[in-house]
């Protein structure tokens, strides 16, 4: 079943606030997530600019000097509307 596979590591399990949960394999690569307030819509988000992971490393420095936390990983979710829905609103 899929707990027994978020059990032995092999897929991660999400839970975005919308009473369903999302599964997908584990992977090497790190991403976030963009998710529509809409239709639920799950966007991964994979291409990170220097800038974006220099500001995020910058964050994790600050917090773990802050609050003497290690911090081992994160996720980022940012929520909105996505393009489809947008362009559905305005007709």
């Amino acid at each position: 079943t899929l707990e027994m596979l978020t059990r032995l590591g092999l897929i991660n399990k999400f839970d975005f606030g919308d009473g369903r949960s999302r599964y997908e394999l584990k992977k090497e690569e790190h991403h976030h997530h963009l998710i529509c307030k809409k239709c639920g819509k799950v966007i991964d988000y994979r291409d990170f600019l220097d800038e974006e992971t220099g500001l995020i490393k910058k964050i994790e420095k600050c917090l773990s000097e802050k609050y003497g936390f290690e911090i081992e990983s994160h996720q980022l979710r940012f929520y909105g509307i996505c393009k489809d829905c947008r362009e559905r609103r305005r007709l």
